[in-house]
């Protein structure tokens, strides 16, 4: 297969040493025979380290210990976490217990990121009693199909990073380490897989064993060849696809080694943040609260719920946005708005029923006939229409009442908020916690016009 050269430079740059492959892998086998000397489970060793498709300088090792199917959700959870106890205390770890589906032990071994994670060992990934059940017949799979594909798939992966749109995660939503690989497999390697993806469009459905048992109304569907009711790419946005999609395009006309390269400009200071924004002559408002005590895969649609929920609110209240973002942080989450206007006249127009809908119309005019009005009810149009005093006329006044709570807001965000929120305007938003997101807002570009900026291309 004929490379770039800048290819290959990068595959020398990501491709792991023989001596760190030699080293993760002998770790994993000490594991997984400390796991099946105590005799309560199999044990194997899953994701990229195992496909042999991580990049160099992850540290990450997942091993999952493999426990009788006949055993209740209940006992699993307390036989797993015995065990990867056992295991980590064994190896003089440092460890803690984290939440998935349900929970597993994530330790620090000689500087390697060692997940321990109780799953069954189920006959097929169409019998799984838990998500994490599905993972080991991934690593099956890929195992029998990666064929000479290993650096093509590492060359997707460090592509993907680069351009921002790796990471499968709730605030990323975008590819996975294992969408990359069966994107690759299908397409036939790195080449032909950017080659297809320009020429992706919404809904495109890849299903590479042919067996697809249900349908999705994803932006990009690829059937799970383990699975045929799972949608490997479930959690892929529609940004994000066509984001990858343009960075092959771009990749495709020029090839360059910045398309692996992602250096990420310094944060923005106060100062330039607030001559940045003063210069567009928006209106900025930041909503900031305690981080509910939850995982990001939790907290970040939370988040994503409620800043929907408040930007109608606002809308229907006469501030139009331009847009909106989220960024949960270790300490304090943050919504972010930009409106078109701040502050609107106290008269609004308030829009009833057409005439001929007379039921409805006779009980509008009942309710503000008598009403504390401008003008109105008067008849336009065929319909009733009353002008009548906004409740706010300044958005920070909306924002830092309680009406918030009368709209749709994520369970846990809720709960944080009642505890106390914090409404900044215009160059107040500045916040350090918050820099790099605040900076990616202001100066916000797709990957390949911020790639074109950097090369002068």
């Amino acid at each position: 297969m004929t490379r770039c050269p800048c290819e290959e430079e990068v595959l020398e740059r990501v491709r792991p040493t023989p001596e760190e492959r030699t080293y993760i892998r002998a770790m994993g086998e000490r594991l997984i025979e400390a796991v099946e000397r105590s005799g309560m489970a199999k044990a194997m060793m899953v994701g990229s380290v195992a496909r042999d498709t991580f990049v160099r300088g992850d540290r990450d090792l997942d091993i999952f210990m493999l426990f009788d199917p006949a055993l209740s959700r209940e006992e699993l959870q307390v036989q797993g976490l015995a065990l990867a106890h056992r295991i980590a205390e064994e190896f003089g770890a440092t460890w803690r217990e984290k939440y998935a589906e349900h929970p597993y032990v994530n330790a620090t071994i000689d500087s390697l990121d060692i997940d321990l994670v109780p799953c069954y060992a189920v006959a097929s990934a169409t019998e799984i009693k838990s998500a994490v059940d599905r993972t080991p017949f991934h690593t099956r799979y890929i195992l029998a199909h990666i064929d000479d594909y290993a650096d093509d798939v590492l060359l997707a992966k460090q592509f993907a990073k680069a351009g921002g749109v790796y990471g499968s995660d709730h605030m990323t939503e975008g590819f996975s380490g294992y969408l990359c690989e069966i994107l690759t497999i299908y397409y036939g390697g790195f080449h032909p897989l950017l080659r297809a993806a320009a020429c992706w469009r919404a809904g495109e459905v890849i299903d590479i064993e042919g067996h697809a048992a249900k349908e999705f109304e994803d932006p990009l569907v690829v059937i799970d060849p383990v699975d045929p009711e799972r949608n490997v790419a479930a959690a892929l946005s529609l940004s994000r696809m066509f984001e990858f999609a343009e960075l092959a395009r771009g990749y495709l006309a020029e090839p360059s080694a910045a398309f692996f390269c992602r250096s990420p400009p310094p944060p923005l200071t106060g100062e330039v943040f607030s001559r940045l924004l003063a210069a567009r002559g928006t209106h900025l408002f930041s909503i900031t609260f305690a981080t509910p005590d939850y995982t990001p895969d939790t907290v970040v649609p939370q988040l994503r719920k409620s800043a929907e929920s408040i930007r109608e609110l606002l809308e229907r209240s006469g501030f139009p946005a331009s847009r909106i973002d989220v960024c949960m942080g270790a300490e304090r989450c943050i919504l972010l708005f930009e409106l078109m206007a701040g502050t609107v006249p106290l008269m609004r127009r308030h829009i009833g029923p057409p005439l001929s809908a007379r039921e409805n119309a006779e009980k509008f005019l009942a309710k503000y006939v008598s009403a504390e009005v401008f003008a109105g009810p008067y008849v336009e149009d065929g319909r009733y229409v009353v002008e009548v005093p906004r409740p706010f006329t300044r958005a920070v006044d909306l924002l830092r009442s309680k009406t918030l709570f009368e709209v749709a807001l994520g369970k846990h965000v809720y709960r944080s908020m009642k505890q106390g929120w914090t409404v900044k305007v215009g160059a107040e938003c500045w916040d350090e916690e918050f820099a790099s997101f605040l900076s990616f807002f202001i100066e916000r570009s797709s990957p390949l016009a911020r790639i074109k900026r950097t090369t002068g291309g």
